[in-house]
Parts: structure tokens; sequence; C-alpha cells
């Protein structure tokens, strides 16, 4: 049991963090992927203009525990909506997907629904997202038996 926790507390946590869209503002999500490394994760940043396929495609590749969707533009609906269909096609729909940018306040139940699991909006902390993080993913790896 002892060497599964510190198998566990070893295990660095992977996320990706990803651009959808025509957005090309990416700061925030440079200054949240810098966070998340300061905080002990690997992050991948996949870049600019990001498809729905591309960002899973690099998710299930790059076998990450969560994903980082950062938008700006509007098509937040739209973006995390394909995502969330792509990852349960590709029978990866135990991948945490989180979010930030300019997300309207109605909107987040609407994301909260597709399984989105926590949006982070202009001026919060990166210290809260990197804790969510390291809650929602041990979570993940207790419900797959790996922690």
């Amino acid at each position: 049991m002892d060497r599964n926790k510190n198998e566990m507390s070893d295990r660095r946590i992977r996320v990706l963090i990803a651009k959808p869209g025509m957005d090309g503002h990416d700061r925030g999500a440079k200054v949240v992927a810098r966070a998340l490394r300061d905080a002990g994760m690997e992050v991948i940043y996949t870049g600019l203009r990001q498809t729905a396929e591309m960002i899973v495609n690099a998710a299930v590749q790059e076998d990450v525990d969560a994903i980082g969707l950062s938008v700006l533009s509007g098509a937040h609906m739209h973006y995390f909506r394909d995502v969330m269909a792509l990852l349960r096609e590709k029978d990866a729909g135990d991948i945490i997907v989180f979010g930030g940018g300019i997300i309207p306040d109605q909107d987040l139940p609407k994301l909260k629904e597709l399984g989105v699991g926590k949006v982070f909006t202009p001026g919060a902390n990166t210290g809260d997202a990197a804790s969510y993080l390291q809650e929602a993913v041990t979570e993940r790896w207790r419900a797959q038996g790996e922690g």
C-alpha cells in the first residue's frame, strides 16, 4: 500500500494546453502553462490555431491526464463540445478537460453538463488551477486503480 502511494506521488501530472481556433492571443495560455510547470507538472503546449482533432490526437498520443483549452474568441461552446465528443470517440473520455478565457457566466453550467471539469476566467489565480488539477488527477488515478 505504501509503495503505491510513493509511486503515485512520484508520478508527474501531464497536461496539454491548447489554443483552439483562429484566436491568436496566447499570453494567458502561456502563463497557465508556466504556472503548472512551476507546480511540478509536465506541460505540453500545442501552440496557436489548433483544431479539436489536433488537440485530441495530441492528448491521446502524449498520454496526458488533462487538457486545458484557452478560448478568447467566443467559440468556447463549439470547441469544448467537439473536444469532449472526440475524446469519447477515442475512448479517452477519462481525460480531464478544463478551460479558461473569456467565457460568460451563463455558459458555465452548459460546459459542466458537457463534462468540462472547471473553467478559470480572467483574474483567476494560477495556483487555483494547479490545485484543481492536482486534486482532479489524483482522483482520476485512484479511479483507474493507479493510486
